[in-house]
């Protein structure tokens, strides 16, 4: 299935980039590397993702990367990556 990087994923992945990069530009590009190849994960398994606990929706799933989560909507044509954060972070607040 197609996988799809919204704006606001893509603006996570530039603020994660920037903040690593302060302190190595070589970290933070595999910082990226790693969470853009987890798209192959959820393209080849939608569903290998657990349930994020912040909505009871079925459709919206998340797999870890490091300390990020990568937060993504199955539709049926294609799952667009919503959002990428800290796993400190809580999506309700």
């Amino acid at each position: 299935m197609k996988v799809h990087w919204t704006d606001t994923a893509a603006g996570h992945l530039d603020a994660i980039y920037n903040f690593i990069a302060q302190d190595s530009a070589d970290y933070a590009r595999r910082m990226i590397d790693r969470l853009t190849r987890k798209s192959k994960q959820i393209a080849e398994y939608p569903f290998s993702g657990r349930s994020v606990p912040e909505y009871e929706l079925e459709q919206v799933r998340e797999v870890f990367e490091g300390p990020f989560r990568i937060i993504y909507y199955i539709k049926p044509d294609q799952i667009d990556i919503l959002a990428v954060i800290h796993g400190a972070m809580n999506l309700s607040s």
